[in-house]
């Protein structure tokens, strides 16, 4: 019995690993002013959103948006389970 040929295996080059990152995890005054300064100026707020420009932890970023919801700051576009999102809160719109 023949066996058909075999493609030869390919040589898998190791991928480069992410660093893990090294978020802050409790909301400082300087990260504070620059949060409500900021935050007024996007167009889109979420948490991926917080977390890639403040360099805040996930679970802190979802506080910082509950607490920016109750000021006023912001209002939610799309309240879904897992994806919250918001835009800035323009005065006379509603």
């Amino acid at each position: 019995m023949v066996r058909p040929a075999r493609r030869p295996l390919l040589c898998v080059s190791k991928g480069k690993v992410k660093d893990k990152a090294q978020h802050a995890v409790i909301l400082d005054k300087t990260t504070s002013d620059k949060l409500y300064k900021d935050v007024q100026s996007y167009r889109l707020v979420t948490v991926a959103v917080l977390v890639d420009r403040l360099k805040i932890n996930g679970s802190l970023a979802r506080r910082c948006l509950a607490d920016l919801e109750e000021k006023g700051i912001i209002k939610p576009i799309v309240q879904h389970s897992k994806m919250k999102i918001y835009t800035r809160a323009v005065g006379g719109t509603d």
